[in-house]
């Protein structure tokens, strides 16, 4: 078996990422994640060649690892499509994210070793820097923070010792993310997301599962209200 403490996600490792398919892969993920390809809109072949440069067989097996992973969705003798977003999707998202995370979380609570409390210390530490540097401005969301933010709670679950239950977890990760982007998160989140990180972390650290689980599913609740009192899903 794997060992849990080495995870590394099985969508990071498919192929080099110097091939077209995987190059053509990570741009359409990030404009999709983004927004900047809508929910619902027509993938056309022709159109995404020459936006990003290469021929349909890259482009193909790029749509159907997305297709895999929910960010897009494959109709019979219709092509593709950006997975449509909606309340009752979202609702089943969040939901379904909570438990999955509970299970790694709770794992990792009670199988965590001192190189696993030490990760959860520097990728909170990262994070709670970014979010510092970022108060009293509109920069909270950057590339940087993303990247900070993603790591911070794979580090969480990370000695759950399963590398299939993560993988899980991180496509959870992903289509709760691209929610985020179409909605603009008020100013409120950005205050109270770093406490939040860090009762998680502190709930953590004092090995208090049950704790750490309902600090969780509060982080994730907040941001699900946000996003349906923002009224921009149907």
């Amino acid at each position: 078996m794997d060992d849990p403490r080495q995870v590394v996600l099985a969508d990071e490792t498919l192929e080099p990422a110097s091939t077209l398919a995987s190059s053509v892969y990570q741009q359409l993920r990030a404009d999709i994640l983004k927004g900047r390809l809508e929910p619902g809109s027509k993938l056309r072949l022709q159109y995404l060649g020459k936006q990003y440069k290469v021929g349909n067989s890259p482009l193909r097996e790029a749509l159907n690892r997305l297709s895999s992973h929910g960010l897009v969705t494959r109709e019979e003798n219709k092509g593709f499509r950006v997975s449509t977003a909606s309340v009752a999707e979202l609702e089943e998202l969040i939901r379904t994210r909570c438990l999955l995370e509970q299970t790694a979380l709770r794992e990792s609570v009670l199988s965590g070793d001192a190189e696993w409390e030490e990760r959860v210390v520097i990728a909170f530490h990262r994070l709670s820097r970014l979010e510092k540097a970022a108060e009293g401005t509109n920069q909270h969301r950057t590339p940087k923070w993303e990247v900070a933010h993603r790591d911070y709670h794979r580090a969480l679950l990370s000695a759950c010792g399963s590398n299939i239950l993560l993988d899980f977890c991180q496509q959870m990760h992903e289509q709760t993310l691209r929610y985020r982007s179409l909605v603009e998160v008020v100013k409120y989140r950005d205050i109270h997301e770093c406490s939040e990180h860090r009762e998680i972390q502190e709930a953590v650290l004092a090995r208090d599962a049950d704790l750490a689980i309902s600090m969780l599913h509060k982080h994730y609740t907040m941001t699900l209200e946000i996003i349906l009192d923002s009224g921009a899903l149907n």
